[in-house]
């Protein structure tokens, strides 16, 4: 086998990347930070624009952008270029962030309301925001041979989970000095300075194919993802899930996600091609990323509940309290992602970062009214181990099951199915801890006293629980705990069938070169 030397090709490439690579991973921050800063920007957002009843919506219709745009943002990079289409997603999301800094202000005249105005941006912000991510992680794929992509990848996962840090840092800082404003604004800056080295320094292989785009396809497509996000974010708290309006949209989810299969197997480009769902590691791993996405982010969510107002941190200190999962997390994507480099060698870390966590799940259910900090950093440590084996892996090993002409359609239905299995299980989970608070509170306080407490219960304040008696205070707090672990028991019944699922990948070896990888001849590449 012959090596290659640090003067040869090896070495221009990873010259070649590190010269983009604070661009990329400029954007990723954009797509990680800006939901982590609105969200602690929210009750001062909420208190100059009104409109509490749509508070909902303006996380609501970030994520539908988010989500619909994803797999067209992937298709529409295979076809047209990776690069002209990053750049194009960057604008819209600095265009975006700068109107919903602008809503309710008399720059925009007060058209349709303040609160409305930022909803509508919030999504248009969304539509840009679908795609940072999947593009950034393509545009790696394309200049970088899978066996190198690891390293790459784990530095990219590392920068996401710093994002994640300092977001509520940010926002609090934001929140208590700035206007709330600043939240949005914050991204320009950032956005300009990764426009612009992408624009300069940004160099791909541009091949030449004939463009037919499925518009027929993405509209199904964005339609049931549409109904789907709805059904997640509405079922069980705008409305029962027995109600009119749910029904409806599971019955349109139903119908046109019916519709796009067919669709899809005649379009000549599908914007989801269902041929790559052939190969065994490609579903296996899409699968997987679901379940990640359920066991994790929809536990996760409740993480900042517990330490709030169980373990009595304030709002800002909740982000400085997560610091030992994204450090864990950082330093495994970053191992991982050069022992892959290195060895080649891949199925095993799903498996191991499976059981991780659902040990960390195990842990993070026995967890009390009375179990002090440290030990729920320990805790959540654990559970960063555990997606630091998993986070990288999953794009990876989509990306090495395609051919390199649907690279970005890997990378985006990888990052969709993690996204949709993160909506399914804040809703799910949400009904469960509403549930189970209720009948905790129930048991403790009586039924008029529960139903009380229980229907404000995800709002209470430090302040506003130290006003409650000493008794009622304790058995609200016993039965938050106890909610919220019961969460936790129920994410382990997921987790655990991460590493089932992860045994029956198959270890095919990642592919040496990007020329490699194609499987017919191409005309040699011009440059963008």
């Amino acid at each position: 086998m012959t090596e290659v030397t640090e003067s040869g090709p090896a070495s221009a490439r990873r010259h070649e990347v590190m010269v983009v690579l604070p661009g990329l991973m400029l954007a990723i921050v954009l797509a990680m930070l800006d939901n982590m800063i609105v969200g602690t920007a929210m009750p001062r957002i909420v208190g100059e624009l009104g409109g509490l009843s749509h508070l909902s919506w303006v996380v609501t219709a970030y994520v539908l952008g988010t989500t619909v745009s994803t797999p067209i943002w992937g298709k529409i990079g295979d076809l047209y270029g990776r690069k002209a289409i990053f750049l194009a997603s960057i604008v819209i999301f600095i265009i975006g962030s700068m109107l919903c800094g602008m809503a309710g202000s008399d720059l925009l005249g007060g058209v349709g309301g303040g609160m409305t105005q930022l909803i509508a941006f919030r999504a248009l912000q969304g539509l840009g925001a679908g795609g940072l991510m999947v593009n950034a992680m393509a545009i790696i794929g394309d200049l970088v041979p899978p066996r190198e992509r690891g390293q790459y990848q784990g530095i990219m996962a590392g920068v996401m989970s710093l994002a994640m840090i300092a977001g509520p840092l940010v926002g609090g800082f934001i929140t208590d000095h700035l206007d709330w404003r600043w939240a949005f604004y914050v991204n320009l800056p950032i956005g300009l300075v990764a426009l612009v080295l992408l624009m300069i320094k940004l160099k791909l292989p541009r091949y030449r194919t004939e463009h037919r785009i499925d518009w027929f396809g993405a509209v199904l497509l964005s339609v049931g993802i549409t109904a789907l996000v709805l059904i997640t974010t509405w079922g069980g708290n705008e409305y029962d899930w027995d109600s009119p309006q749910i029904i409806g949209l599971a019955v349109t989810a139903v119908v046109t996600l019916a519709i796009f299969i067919p669709v899809e197997t005649r379009a000549a480009e599908p914007i989801m091609p269902l041929g790559v769902f052939r190969n065994r590691n490609f579903t296996l791993i899409s699968l997987i990323g679901f379940l990640l996405g359920f066991a994790m982010f929809g536990a996760i969510n409740f993480l900042p509940l517990y330490q709030q107002t169980v373990q009595g941190a304030s709002a800002t200190n909740s982000g400085l309290l997560l610091l030992p999962m994204m450090t864990s997390a950082m330093l495994v994507s970053l191992f991982v992602g050069r022992a892959i480099t290195k060895t080649g060698k891949y199925k095993a870390y799903p498996v191991v970062g499976g059981v991780i966590m659902a040990v960390a799940m195990w842990l993070l259910s026995t967890m009390d009214v009375a179990t002090p900090a440290w030990r729920t950093g320990v805790f959540i440590a654990v559970l960063g181990l555990g997606m630091g084996f998993l986070m990288q892996t999953t794009m990876l090993i989509a990306q090495n099951s395609v051919e390199q002409k649907d690279l970005g359609v890997a990378s985006s239905a990888s990052t969709f199915f993690r996204s949709i299995g993160g909506s399914f299980g804040v809703s799910l989970f949400g009904a469960i801890f509403n549930n189970q608070l209720t009948s905790a509170l129930e048991s403790r306080l009586g039924p008029e006293a529960g139903k009380k407490l229980a229907s404000g219960g995800g709002q209470f304040d430090p302040a506003a629980l130290h006003r409650l008696p000493t008794p009622v205070r304790t058995g609200f707090l016993e039965s938050l705990a106890v909610s919220i672990t019961e969460v936790f028991w129920w994410a382990i019944l997921f987790a655990v069938l991460v590493p089932v699922f992860a045994v029956f990948l198959k270890e095919i070896p990642l592919r040496g070169s990007a020329e490699q990888s194609r499987e017919t001849p191409v005309p040699a590449p011009a440059l963008d």
